[in-house]
């Protein structure tokens, strides 16, 4: 049985027993009520009657004129007095005009039934007294006296009173049933809407679906901007998980593209040696030994740099598979200053164009930075090698500002820059300006790397591009202040 019918029948159920309750306690009150009065009054006649008849009735005629009839018939009272000696009985002039006679009571029943009962006389209803009558000073029943009333009027408005109190539940479950359905219906709309949410998300893909609810903020209002804030999160999270098995997808395909050409390569090289020393091959070329030994080495070259790019490749994929597993790198004080003029020292060896400027680093004087010393001599290098790859002609710089608590290091060249839309691509793996793809060397995850080394050191980059103009990074980092160098 669904949320709702379970509603409606306790709300139903709770409703029918108070309804039931009140129907039985009005009933009662208006029963004893009407009957009181009836029963006072055949009391008090009965009582009339004894004290009239004296102290030995059955020894005279029983005389009704002291009670007045015409009072007796607009009381609707009906006396009858019955002599078990003679077997012969009385009635009042009202009950011979309606010729009925009410059921005389034997000897052994008169203590059981005497008082008020009601009794039917040819179907219609009486309330009668009956009192058994002694002689004076014995306990020897020798009559009868019985005084009623009709209760056919009070009949009726009992009936219709019981008759009005059951239709009148029936209505009133009815309405309520009716109504606590539609109220238990309104009320779980919100959570069928729930239902129907989960399923479409269960049957679909589509986790955008929200529940729409313009209620009170009450417990289903609660209830329903949970489940749409568990929905926003689960399909953040799912995004996440799309665009994080986009990017392993790609990174995978990309890897596998830049691994083939060199491994392509290689194979090729040795082929070529291969048949180049084959003595008894058909194959072997008719050179001469000084050539083929110039052939020789220049393969052999051609298979050393190929391999020194498969390791740089390797290496650069383990470092993001480390940044993709959450290590952390440790942290030491580290002063700067010593750091970036090694780094700066070692530049002039690497393979460059553009002229390699330093500017003005004793800023750094006296600042270090919570840092590795090696990760970040590799970040600077990646920065400083990119800006010589895509420096030509022109020049590449080196040097520092202060800013605020924090300490950046700017490297800016005059390069052929890149336009702006393309800044927030370059950070990705495997990304390179398409004007700039098989043009300059590179795999396109060095940016990759020093943005997972900055991250770690709690820093940012910051960069400045013009197409033609050149390219600036800066990369900012927190400073500890510590005593100046001596």
């Amino acid at each position: 049985m669904s949320i709702r019918l379970r509603l409606t029948a306790w709300y139903s159920g709770i409703l029918a027993a108070v309804l039931i309750f009140w129907g039985v306690v009005i009933y009662a009150f208006v029963y004893f009520n009407t009957y009181q009065e009836v029963e006072q009054q055949l009391k008090s006649k009965s009582a009339r009657i004894t004290d009239q008849i004296g102290v030995n009735p059955l020894s005279q005629t029983l005389d009704l004129d002291p009670f007045t009839e015409s009072q007796l018939q607009e009381a609707q009272i009906y006396i009858q007095l019955w002599d078990y000696q003679s077997q012969s009985g009385k009635i009042s002039g009202n009950m011979e005009k309606v010729r009925i006679q009410f059921p005389v009571l034997k000897t052994n029943e008169i203590l059981e039934k005497r008082g008020i009962s009601k009794i039917y006389v040819n179907g219609t209803p009486f309330l009668v007294n009956q009192q058994p009558l002694s002689l004076q000073g014995t306990n020897e029943i020798r009559g009868l006296l019985q005084v009623g009333a009709n209760v056919s009027s009070q009949e009726r408005l009992l009936e219709a009173l019981l008759n009005i109190l059951v239709f009148g539940w029936l209505v009133a479950m009815a309405l309520a049933i009716t109504s606590g359905l539609i109220l238990a219906r309104k009320s779980m709309r919100p959570l069928v809407n729930v239902i129907d949410a989960a399923n479409q998300i269960q049957s679909g893909d589509d986790l955008s679906v929200r529940i729409q609810y313009t209620g009170p903020k009450d417990e289903i209002g609660r209830l329903i901007e949970t489940v749409n804030n568990m929905l926003e999160r689960t399909e953040l999270s799912f995004r996440g998980l799309e665009e994080t098995n986009a990017a392993q997808r790609r990174f995978v395909s990309d890897a596998s593209h830049e691994l083939r050409t060199p491994l392509t390569t290689i194979r090729g090289n040795v082929d070529f040696l291969k048949k180049l020393w084959d003595q008894e091959g058909n194959d072997r070329p008719n050179l001469d030994e000084e050539t083929v030994k110039e052939m020789s080495l220049e393969a052999i070259e051609d298979m050393a740099d190929e391999g020194k790019r498969m390791s740089r490749l390797i290496s650069d994929m383990l470092s993001l598979a480390r940044a993709d597993t959450g290590q952390k790198i440790e942290l030491n004080p580290i002063p700067l200053q010593i750091l970036v003029q090694e780094v700066a020292r070692r530049a002039h060896f690497l393979d460059h164009h553009a002229e390699w400027r330093v500017g003005d680093l004793s800023i750094l004087n006296g600042i270090y930075v919570n840092g590795s010393k090696d990760y970040l001599q590799q970040m600077l290098f990646i920065f400083i090698e990119n800006a010589f790859k895509y420096t030509p002609d022109g020049s590449v710089t080196l040097d520092a500002i202060l800013y605020k608590g924090q300490v950046g290091l700017r490297i800016s060249d005059t390069g052929i820059g890149m336009d702006k839309d393309e800044v927030p691509f370059i950070f990705d793996r495997f990304y390179r300006a398409d004007e700039s793809r098989g043009a300059t060397p590179g795999i396109g995850l060095g940016l990759s790397i020093a943005k997972w080394i900055i991250e770690e050191h709690m820093g940012s980059v910051e960069v400045v591009t013009r197409r033609g103009e050149g390219t600036t990074f800066i990369i900012w980092m927190p400073v500890v202040f510590a005593p100046p160098i001596e």
